[in-house]
């Protein structure tokens, strides 16, 4: 489950003017105005959805699930009206990852070339429908696109139970894929008695290789006769440099994986490949307006919704750049329906790619019109090369003028107007982030107890606008892949009941418990990208469990195909190898 810290909260009231204002943790603002509008008989226009700074979102605020019950209560009492689930109910009544089982069938030549992949998923999407089609195509989509073979099948049964709905969870079906394919090709390249990286590296996709299956299994509206084609990738240079912050021989040295003062103890180092997405092509949208103050700062208004991702200060940065201004003079506000434009909401790593290349739009319309001003103020015949950097339009003749004292100029002296600007964005594309994924663990054989003492993650992002908060998504993303594959699981009765709703039973990763982690970025540069920027955010939950189970194997010679690795899965296997092997 997502777990967020902070849970879902919706605080609803009517402000003076008789429209109802919803104050909700939400990933989705727009969506949840549009939704709750006709369950409460209201119109649009009568209501205002505001999400305030929350504690984390991770998917399971993707959808609108409490507003429209406060909602009720607001018409109804005519009062102020605050819910927020419990962790209990978090648990069983929001929404969690879809469980699946995998099966692959690869064909391989004599070369070491595949020429052949079926994959089938059979997925459990609890008692209703939730994102029940879309992550079982994603997972299709990210199990079939990673390695190149010519002939490639993808059969897809989606069932109904009674557990706690599923709905979507950050990877959003890739994680699931990824553990299955980086297994099976690890266990291929042992079957075909050769190394497993070398395997991989001699398949997985490059630049120029066209994702051939993204036009069946795509949910935006791009056209399906368009094929996309790799137009960067940093894998190459992830995988070196992760190898080399692992110390990847060690891999090969059976006097580490068997330390004679500990004989109870194997180590192990695993790897695993990653590639994700940017965006849903032609799906997602967002706005973004513009204008100057009078001191020369910038109002940024954005629909786009930071989740604690950073994401106000990446677009700010963004309009900054352009703008020729620190940081500190661009004001961003987000995610108010009756005040910032239209976005569709933050999920699908798409924030950066597609908000920001609206922010940058957006911006370089106000530059254009600041450079005209500026032009105006100097006496410029052509004012096309004013160039704004430092606070000040710098003519071509080293003659400048302060945005101060433009938008003094512009707003108060002289054929007066605001200076501002709106943008939106809808991309066709959706260029892949890469990654290569390194774990290193020790195994007690005895207990099958798994520690984790390290996780390295090399990351193509194409250009990180800012490095410390995409390396900080790095951190979380592979903290919590680390729970997904290690340790957390949500157990059930004979009826579906969750057994374990709370942290504890539950088991997360506590700060006391983190191994060593290394992000290393790989730079990009990405032409579809503002700034030469993808996606960064959910990346980091794809490879950790392939990346242990292949850790475990290398350290045991064990290959165990069911997450997590607890302890128990982990003896059991120990010991069932040890029955075969008598």
């Amino acid at each position: 489950q997502q777990t967020p810290i902070e849970p879902h909260i919706c605080i609803g009231y009517w402000d003076p003017d008789e429209r109802l204002v919803l104050r909700t943790s939400t990933q989705v603002p727009f969506h949840v105005r549009r939704m709750v509008a006709p369950l409460l008989g209201l119109s649009v226009r009568r209501i205002r959805v505001i999400k305030p700074r929350i504690g984390g979102g991770f998917g399971v605020k993707q959808e609108m699930l409490i507003e429209d019950i406060v909602g009720h209560l607001v018409i109804a009492t005519g009062k102020p009206v605050r819910l927020e689930l419990t962790r209990a109910e978090e648990f069983v009544s929001s929404r969690t990852r879809h469980p699946q089982t995998i099966i692959y069938k690869t064909g391989v030549d004599s070369e070491g070339k595949l020429v052949s992949q079926k994959m089938t998923v059979i997925a459990n999407t609890g008692p209703y429908g939730t994102h029940g089609l879309t992550v079982q195509t994603v997972t299709g989509m990210r199990g079939l696109s990673s390695y190149n073979a010519p002939h490639k099948r993808f059969e897809c049964t989606v069932a109904y139970t009674n557990i706690p709905v599923p709905g979507a969870y950050r990877g959003y079906g890739a994680p699931q894929a990824l553990f299955a394919l980086e297994s099976h090709m690890e266990d291929i390249a042992h079957a075909l008695g050769v190394d497993a990286l070398a395997f991989k590296s001699k398949n997985w996709v490059k630049v120029g290789d066209p994702l051939d299956i993204a036009p069946q299994l795509g949910e935006g509206e791009a056209d399906v006769s368009a094929l996309p084609v790799i137009r960067t990738s940093g894998l190459a240079e992830c995988v070196a440099q992760g190898m080399q912050a692992i110390d990847w021989m060690r891999h090969y040295d059976p006097a580490w994986r068997q330390p004679v003062a500990r004989p109870h103890i194997r180590r192990g180092l695993g790897f695993a490949m990653c590639m994700h997405g940017t965006a849903i092509p032609g799906l997602d949208m967002g706005g973004a307006s513009i204008k100057i103050n009078d001191d020369g700062s910038f109002n940024v208004l954005v629909g786009a919704t930071d989740l604690g991702t950073g994401s106000d200060t990446v677009l700010g940065q963004i309009a900054a750049e352009v703008l020729g201004v620190p940081l500190e003079d661009i004001i961003v506000y987000s995610s108010d329906t009756d005040m910032t434009p239209f976005d569709t909401g933050a999920y699908a790593s798409s924030t950066t790619y597609i908000s920001g290349t609206a922010v940058k739009m957006a911006a370089e319309k106000v530059r254009e019109q600041i450079k005209e001003r500026a032009g105006l103020m100097l006496g410029l015949d052509d004012w096309s090369e004013v160039v704004l950097k430092d606070r000040q339009a710098w003519g071509g003749n080293g003659r400048f003028v302060s945005l101060e004292a433009i938008a003094l100029h512009s707003l108060h002296q002289d054929q007066q107007r605001q200076i501002m600007a709106t943008a939106s964005y809808v991309s066709p594309e959706s260029p892949p982030p890469f990654a290569g994924q390194f774990a290193e663990v020790e195994v007690n054989i005895e207990t099958g107890q798994v520690t984790v003492k390290k996780l390295v993650m090399a990351v193509d992002c194409g250009v990180a606008i800012n490095p410390v908060t995409a390396s900080g998504q790095v951190e979380g993303g592979m903290t919590q892949a680390l729970g997904y594959g290690h340790c957390e699981e949500m157990v059930y009765d004979g009826n579906g009941r969750m057994l374990n709703p709370a942290f504890g039973p539950y088991k997360i990763y506590r700060a006391d418990e983190m191994p060593e982690m290394e992000v290393i970025l790989v730079q990009t540069m990405e032409p579809s990208g503002p700034f030469g920027a993808k996606a960064v955010a959910e990346i980091p939950k794809d490879g950790v469990a392939p990346a242990l189970r292949s850790a475990i194997l290398n350290a045991t010679g064990v290959r165990i195909n069911e997450i997590p690795f607890t302890p128990e899965r982990v003896w059991q296997a120990l010991h069932k190898k040890q029955e075969v092997a008598t």
